[in-house]
This record gives C-alpha cells, sequence and structure tokens, in this order.
C-alpha cells in the first residue's frame, strides 16, 4: 500500500491525515489547536484595533512537530510508503518574514509589534488600503479588475501589504519575505522560496501571462513595486506540480521519509473542490466553516461582479476556477452561542448537549417564517457580492417574543439568503448551476442548516461525508507530487470521499422563503448600495 499527507491549515487549528492513495480510506487523523488562537483585541496586553486578527506563525510549525509524528504513530505503517505530501491554507494570511524565514514576531524585539504578526484572512485592518486601491484601479479603467469582481478587499494580500508599508517602516525594512501562510509552511519543508499560483492569482492581482501589475501598484505608492519585487516573488509553483522534497533536517524532525515530494500549497477552500471531486462546470461547490467559499469552474474568464477572482489553473488544469464567499457563517452562528441565557447552558448541561445544538433543536421546531425575522449576515462584512468589510449585520423584525433560537434560526436563513445573492450573480453570467455540494465543518453537523439552503436554493444538496474535504484535496496533491496517480484527475478517481446524503427542498417552504427573499434583497440592496453610508457612519463612530 502507498500513502499521502494532507495538511490542512483552518482559522484556528491544523488538521493532518494520512490517506491510502489507492482506496481514499483515512488511516489517521491529527488536529492540533494553535496555541495562541486569533490575537483581537490586544496583543500581550496591550489594546489593538477591532479590526485585527493576528495569528502568531510559530503555531503553524506546532501543527507539523506535534502533528505529523502523532500521526504516524497511529497509521502505524511503514513511513517509506509515503508518497507526498500537499498543504492547504486559508488565504490571504500573511506572513512577516526574515531571510531565514523566522517570523518577525518570534524576535524579541517585536514581539509587542502587531504588524509583525501573521495577518489572518479575515484580518480588516487594510480597509482604508483596499478602498484607494479600487478608486485607483477604477479610475484608470483596468479591466483586468473585472477578473475580481471589480472589487478589492482588505482580506487580500496587496491591501496588507500597503497597510504595512504606511503603519511600519522599521518591520518592513527587517521583513525578507512577505508570504502566504501556505507557501510559507511549503518554503519551510523545502528550505526555498516558492509560491504557488493558486494564492497568487487570486489575492496579489497577477495572471500568468502578465504577471504583476508594477504600473498601477506604482500608482498606489511608489516604494510598492519595490517591494513586491523585493518580498513577495518566488520561484512560481503551480498546483498539480511539486514544489520540491523535503530537507533533511525537516525529514529527521518530523519523522518523514528523507527527501519526500511536497506538492504546491493551494488555499483550503479549492482544495476542498478535490476531496469532494466538484471539478466539472456546472457545479458549485459550498465549502462551509467559519467563512463560506463557493466556488465553481468554468472553460471561460467572465468578468463577473461581486466574486473574489477567476483564475485559470488554481485548481484544476485547464479550468478558470471561480471563487465568492461569505465572511462569516460559522462565526455568525458562534456569536448568538455567546449571548445564551443561563436557562439554556443549563438545560445544554443536563441534556449533555453542547449549545450549538440544542438551538438547533429549539429553531427546528419552527417552522418556515415562522420567525418574523429577516437578518443581514454582515456582522464581518460583505464579501460577496458587495465586497465591503464595512457594512455590518441587521435584524428586523425582532419583538418582545423573540427568543435567542428565532435569532440564530434567522442567522441560518441569511447566510443561505446570501449564497442565493452569489448563486444568482453566476447565473446571470452564463454559469448555470446543475448541481451544488456542501462541505466543511457545518453540512454534516447540522441538518436544519442544509435543509434550510436546500429549500432557499431550491436545488438539492450534495453533503460530503467528511469534515476533512481540505485536507483530502491536499493529500491527492500530496499524491501527484509523488507520484502515486499521474494526474489530478487521476487522484481523485482513487481518493475523493463519498457523499454522506442528499438533501431535497421541501416544495411548501420553498414558496416561504421566495417571499423572504425578496424581502432580504431589498435589504441587501438597501443597505449595501443605496446607503451603505449607513453602517459606515456607525463604524467609524464606535472606533
Amino acid at each position: 500500500m502507498k500513502y499521502a499527507i494532507g495538511i490542512d491549515y483552518g482559522t484556528g487549528s491544523g488538521r493532518i491525515i494520512i490517506v491510502n492513495i489507492y482506496t481514499g480510506e483515512v488511516i489517521s487523523i491529527s488536529v492540533v489547536k494553535y496555541k495562541s488562537g486569533t490575537i483581537q483585541s490586544s496583543l500581550n496586553n496591550q489594546p489593538i484595533p477591532n479590526t485585527y486578527a493576528l495569528q502568531d506563525a510559530t503555531d503553524y510549525m506546532d501543527v507539523l512537530i506535534e502533528g505529523i509524528p502523532s500521526a504516524l504513530k497511529q497509521a502505524n505503517i511503514n513511513k517509506e510508503d509515503i508518497v507526498g505530501v500537499g498543504i492547504d491554507f486559508t488565504s490571504s494570511t500573511v506572513v512577516i518574514a526574515d531571510e531565514q524565514l523566522q517570523p518577525l514576531s518570534s524576535k524579541e524585539n517585536f514581539k509587542n509589534n502587531p504588524h509583525a504578526y501573521v495577518k489572518l484572512w479575515k484580518h480588516h485592518g487594510a480597509s482604508k488600503e483596499a478602498e484607494e486601491m479600487y478608486d485607483i484601479a477604477k479610475g484608470h479603467n483596468h479591466n483586468w479588475l473585472g477578473n475580481y469582481g471589480y472589487n478589492v478587499s482588505s482580506e487580500w494580500m496587496i491591501p496588507k501589504v500597503l497597510e504595512l508599508i504606511h503603519q511600519d517602516s522599521e518591520v518592513l525594512h527587517e521583513t525578507a519575505y512577505i508570504m502566504e501562510a501556505g507557501d510559507w509552511i511549503v518554503s519551510n519543508l523545502i528550505d526555498e522560496n516558492v509560491r504557488s499560483n493558486c494564492a497568487r492569482g487570486f489575492k496579489t492581482f497577477w495572471n500568468e501571462e502578465d504577471g504583476f501589475f508594477y504600473d498601477y501598484y506604482e500608482k498606489l505608492h511608489p516604494n510598492l513595486p519595490n517591494v513586491i519585487k523585493e518580498k513577495l516573488e518566488g520561484r512560481l509553483v503551480k498546483i498539480g506540480e511539486q514544489a520540491g522534497t523535503l530537507t533533511p533536517k525537516m525529514s529527521q524532525m518530523l519523522g518523514l521519509p528523507k527527501g519526500l515530494p511536497v506538492a504546491s500549497a493551494i488555499i483550503d477552500a479549492h482544495s476542498a473542490l478535490l476531496g469532494v471531486g466538484s471539478i466539472q462546470k456546472n457545479q458549485l461547490t459550498m465549502v462551509m466553516g467559519t467563512s463560506t467559499c463557493h466556488l465553481m469552474l468554468h472553460e471561460e474568464q467572465k468578468q463577473i461582479h461581486g466574486i473574489s477572482g477567476s483564475v485559470k489553473d488554481a485548481i484544476v488544469p485547464g479550468l478558470y476556477a471561480y471563487e465568492a464567499g461569505q465572511s462569516a457563517v460559522g462565526d455568525l452562528f458562534e456569536h448568538v452561542v455567546h449571548q445564551v441565557p443561563e436557562s439554556y447552558e443549563k438545560e445544554a448541561r443536563e441534556r449533555n448537549i453542547c449549545i450549538h445544538t440544542l438551538l438547533e433543536e429549539k429553531a427546528a421546531t419552527k417552522r418556515a417564517g415562522e420567525t418574523g425575522l429577516v437578518a443581514l449576515d454582515w456582522h464581518n462584512g460583505n464579501r460577496s457580492i458587495l465586497s465591503n468589510s464595512n457594512l455590518r449585520g441587521l435584524v428586523i423584525g425582532q419583538t418582545l417574543h423573540t427568543k435567542v433560537e428565532d435569532i440564530y434560526r434567522a442567522y441560518m436563513e441569511a447566510t443561505a439568503f446570501g449564497t442565493k445573492m452569489i448563486a444568482e450573480s453566476y447565473k446571470d453570467w452564463g454559469m448555470q448551476i446543475e448541481e451544488i455540494y456542501a462541505c466543511g465543518g457545518l453540512p454534516q453537523k447540522n441538518a436544519l442548516l442544509m435543509q434550510i439552503y436546500a429549500d432557499i436554493l431550491n436545488k438539492p444538496i450534495h453533503v460530503s461525508a467528511t469534515d476533512y474535504a481540505p485536507a483530502f484535496g491536499a493529500a491527492i496533491l500530496g499524491a501527484v507530487a509523488g507520484k502515486g496517480h499521474e494526474t489530478i484527475e487521476d487522484g481523485i478517481k482513487h481518493m475523493k470521499q463519498a457523499l454522506l446524503k442528499t438533501v431535497y427542498p421541501i416544495e411548501k417552504n420553498v414558496a416561504i422563503y421566495q417571499k423572504l427573499f425578496e424581502i432580504y434583497k431589498e435589504l441587501h440592496d438597501f443597505y449595501g448600495k443605496t446607503r451603505p453610508d449607513f453602517m459606515q457612519q456607525l463604524k467609524e463612530i464606535s472606533e
């Protein structure tokens, strides 16, 4: 037997799986939580802006150092039968490192400096930079802007680079590499500065034909072109290719074979398509966790408003990968959990169930529309289709009888309505949706959520049987990098994961939700397009 390792770096933890490359059977799983978690509000007891979301890159290395030996011990296999390793990572999650690839935050003189730390994908400290980038690109009629949905998100790489240029010249001077975290991990494993075409294409305004848009960068800041050339460049590796091989030092540290092939890093949500085998056009895949990514593949590049990008060869060679997304989904449900009354916590303890399960049970007793609520799911801004991180959440229709489970259900419905907005945007541009797949941390655990999505989207939803679809995608790429399979398609054929179930829409609910969607859409357009300044003003006052 032969095996591949898939390493999936999420928002709160890293997951390592060892997979049989011929059957897709999971041999072992190891999960390592990030010790520092997500750093918000304060850093080492010093306040930081509430728009910041930071992490400590040393936590990412701990995933390898602790997780791989643990997974190997569980697997009880001959390590020489491992053919390759693949990595997926959240994006754009940005690591600031020195010439030895050490994160600047690990240095004593920078340990209290937020700009030396990882800026997580949901870090919104670069909102002003993103707005400036959009205004300049639009003002100069840059045609490539349409490949990114005619928007610029503060979650992407270049706004975060500009934020560093504007706010901390000392950190910038000491920085040798500004890297996507996935590229940083791969570069550490092989001891070479390499960059993936996936994250580069989606997060830095780059394509293989034109490269970086240096004329545009110069308009943003005179130093930006040099910063990109000196700190963001590196040997480009495409998805499906081998980035390099494990160094002797890493082999010994992790207990892996010498010279083990390492695949190019891929964005976590994109990796999930490989894990579930959703690699045909007209298939929409929802990767649902802390946030949700909505991904499609197509042979043509269409300039669709509100998407997060379209990049050729970024998931499957020969096809354009399209990404849209919602910034808060699992995060939004977690937000409600922190507001439950003590009586709910007591009931959950007595029944030995989690608060999420209790809220789902209570919410499921309500029929569609019974809560009388409609919510806007913008508690972490809107990624698609409005691309405005300054927007804020809203719940309309509350009374003195509104219960916490009513709000919980309204948020479920709101995230499904937001997905419907994205799906309609795809369809408006000729990308028909024939099948919908759901994977990630939420679909298997929350039956009510999936039923609501099926009802609102009015489509059957195929739910993946695994919580670890991105990790399986990474393992597939690891197998291909190590020549265990010749192509990505061959790897998927043998290693993709089965479906848990298919959830079908309930006709009577479809009609009710269509009426609620019309209300959602009007609220969406008013607060998101006509008067987004209302929420912008609230944000400015609060700051």
